[in-house]
């Protein structure tokens, strides 16, 4: 049975006034549920971890965006209701399983449903980006988020994963200086554009020509603030000559 819809925000803007040419995005930002969906049938441990959100994303985004003066556009509610770097075509934009947990709430769900999720949720994540992108003029389009360090029993050696398509020029900018810090850096890892990750910079920088970049951040290593502000520090540090290096700048305006 639907749900009455109770008013909530599926998205956020956070600095919109930043003067920097360059966006950050946090879909995974939230774990939050919204009454006019329920808790999807799930126990609050599923609820707090990884497969409802990307744990430490979201505080390296917004360190970022302070740093660099620029505006944050992030998801306010769980991807396991509607995962906003997805299509609406995807099976896993609203996945009925995740890693090795079921969602109850998402199998069978209704086309009407799953239409709902889209409507309420993906299209004023779109929306957002869209008026930031208006608003902002950017350059550069960059996008956070968190790994699990363990996977179907299996741990993950990268600490960080700079991902990207067609497009390499800020990841290979990046990685050109990835030796200046104290982390283990790794390109498209541990997913690649053959995993359906990189639905938000197709759709949002690549389409405008925009400079982006996916940083993948394992979340064991910003699980606590000071940690999350090294780390942030760190990715402000490859970022800064990336984006000197691709013609970026803080004064640049498009």
């Amino acid at each position: 049975m639907t749900r009455e819809i109770q008013p909530f925000d599926a998205v956020k803007t956070e600095g919109p006034e930043g003067r920097s040419p360059v966006l950050f995005l946090c879909e995974h930002a939230s774990r939050a549920f919204p009454e006019s969906f329920g808790e999807l049938g799930l126990t609050e441990e599923v609820r707090q971890s990884h497969v409802a959100w990307d744990p430490g994303a979201l505080p390296v985004a917004q360190n970022l965006a302070r740093t660099f003066d620029a505006p944050l556009v992030r998801g306010a509610v769980s991807r396991l209701l509607y995962d906003c770097n997805r299509p609406p075509e995807a099976a896993d934009a609203v996945p009925a399983k995740s890693e090795i947990f079921e969602i109850p709430g998402n199998i069978g769900l209704s086309e009407q449903e799953r239409q709902r999720r889209v409507d309420l949720i993906y299209r004023p994540f779109c929306t957002a980006v869209d008026t930031a992108v208006a608003e902002a003029q950017p350059l550069a389009i960059v996008t956070v988020h968190s790994f699990t360090p363990v996977y179907f029993g299996k741990p993950r050696a990268v600490e960080i994963g700079l991902l990207h398509d067609t497009d390499s020029r800020l990841a290979d900018a990046m990685l050109d200086r990835s030796g200046k810090v104290e982390l283990k850096v790794a390109r498209n890892q541990p997913y690649g554009p053959g995993d359906g990750v990189m639905h938000s910079l197709r759709l949002h920088a690549e389409s405008r020509g925009l400079l982006n970049v996916m940083i993948e951040i394992r979340n064991d290593l910003v699980a606590q603030e000071d940690a999350q502000e090294r780390v942030a520090g760190d990715l402000a540090t490859l970022l800064e000559s990336a984006f000197a290096k691709c013609g970026v700048s803080r004064e640049t305006t498009s």
